[in-house]
């Protein structure tokens, strides 16, 4: 029920910052929401012993995002897959620290940007060079590491009855 709750609070925050921000800085890019992303790697540790759950309800999600935000329809919905896979390697692998996490967050941020310029680059749907994409990659880090972060702390003082299964 919590994961549920942090990907929907994640999917309308990526649409309302997307909106209203360029109205509030005059640089867009430095704010670049992708809250999404970074809350289905977030609930991967409540999903741990529901996997295929978890896959079902990211790649759901991946298709909501891509008929509310993007033209690409399915597009999102197999990225999201191919980053929850990763995801999963990254936690059963790896210990989820706070200082961990922001690693975790650069990498699974710059494997859905370069994924996403890959798919654009080979089907033609819009010019984008390599220097746009570090661009893009470096400019919307910040935000996304804050709000990881937060997620991350507020997911570990929530009493355990609440979580289908804790965090670490």
């Amino acid at each position: 029920m919590i994961a549920l709750l942090i990907m929907i609070i994640s999917l309308i925050l990526d649409g309302l910052l997307s909106n209203y921000l360029p109205y509030l800085v005059n640089d867009l890019s430095i704010y670049t929401p992708l809250f999404t992303l970074i809350s289905i790697f977030i609930i991967y540790p409540l999903y741990r012993k529901k996997e295929k759950l978890y896959f079902i309800h990211i790649f759901s999600l991946g298709i909501l995002y891509d008929l509310l935000y993007t033209n690409l329809l399915f597009f999102n919905g197999v990225l999201f897959i191919i980053i929850g896979l990763v995801i999963k390697y990254i936690v059963k692998n790896y210990e989820l620290g706070f200082i961990k996490i922001i690693l975790y967050m650069i990498i699974i941020i710059t494997l859905y940007e370069s994924l996403t310029v890959l798919f654009l680059v080979i089907y033609n749907v819009v010019p984008v060079s390599f220097s746009q994409l570090i661009y893009k990659i470096s400019h919307s880090l910040i935000l996304n590491i804050i709000y990881g972060e937060i997620m991350f702390l507020i997911l570990k003082i929530i009493p355990k009855k609440y979580k289908e299964i804790s965090i670490n």
